[in-house]
């Protein structure tokens, strides 16, 4: 039988009430604070559309899952680094920098929801508004702006303690995946390099070959086959249109707070919750 978790800021009781009698649950069991499995459960597209609708407007985050799923038995947790693992875009942050948020920002998000199909081609337009911003606009992005999303820290050595490998792989830049990767002890990371002239200066070019969706995919496929492991052995976390290849491959696609394009797409979303609300779907790293 299949199991239903939940999960949400604030779960209220006539919320769990409805769901409980949707599904026809057979018991409960807390998992943590505002989680909780709902076990044997009706699993029917019915139900499973029933489920979406309603989690949806009540602002729930939702997965069904197999009894005894554990996180140990995947082998690599995959990530995107901005608005997934990050909660910036940190090319839109660096063009403010220079006054051109709002110029860089609309190509970014059309990029990200899939109207612009050539990531390569809009990435060296953003990158190319940049040319002459010196290395220090990116250091203080890095201090001043880029944070962490909530549960990052605790999905990743969590799953560091079961054995899983990481990897961050991003359509975004070196200079900020190499200190996220020594930051977080992560055992990957790939993106693009920004090129950089003798005075220090961006040149508004990226050097050797563009990391672009097709990329990502190809990083996961490796790094899963360096480790011993099968893409269909590693979660993929990602919020736009550059990271569905990624997820393709891999044998859990999860969306985080992504655009709708990839939530339709994606085997389960986290569209309310953290990170680490990830870890309440496996029976050996639930609560923890």
């Amino acid at each position: 039988m299949t199991h239903l978790v939940v999960q949400a800021p604030v779960l209220a009781d006539a919320d769990l009430s409805h769901l409980q009698t949707l599904v026809q649950a057979r018991r409960d069991i807390d998992l943590a604070p505002h989680a909780l499995r709902m076990t044997d459960v009706r699993d029917d597209a019915e139900t499973r559309a029933a489920v979406k609708t309603y989690c949806t407007e009540a602002g729930i985050d939702w997965a069904f899952v197999e009894p005894g799923a554990r996180l140990k038995d995947w082998k690599v947790l995959a990530m995107d680094m901005d608005s997934t693992l990050i909660s910036i875009e940190c090319i839109d942050e660096i063009a403010d920098m220079a006054g051109l948020k709002a110029q860089v920002s609309a190509i970014t998000e059309a990029a990200m929801r899939g109207e612009i199909t050539d990531f390569k081609d809009s990435l060296r337009r953003r990158v190319a508004l940049l040319r002459g911003l010196p290395l220090d606009a990116l250091q203080q992005v890095y201090i001043e702006r880029l944070k962490l999303n909530p549960g990052a820290e605790r999905l990743v050595s969590t799953a560091r303690d079961m054995g899983v490998k990481t990897l961050l792989v991003s359509g975004g830049f070196t200079w900020f995946t190499g200190r996220l990767k020594e930051r977080l002890n992560l055992d990957a990371a790939y993106a693009n390099t920004l090129s950089v002239d003798a005075q220090g200066r961006l040149t508004g070019d990226v050097d050797g070959d563009i990391l672009d969706a097709q990329a990502k995919a190809d990083h996961l496929v490796a790094f899963a086959k360096l480790h011993g492991a099968l893409p269909s052995q590693a979660i993929a976390m990602g919020d736009g249109a550059n990271d569905l290849t990624m997820m393709g491959v891999a044998g859990l696609s999860v969306a985080y707070h992504a655009k709708p394009v990839v939530r339709d797409q994606a085997t389960r979303s986290i569209n309310v919750c953290g990170l680490d609300s990830a870890l309440n779907w496996f029976e050996d790293t639930a609560g923890r």
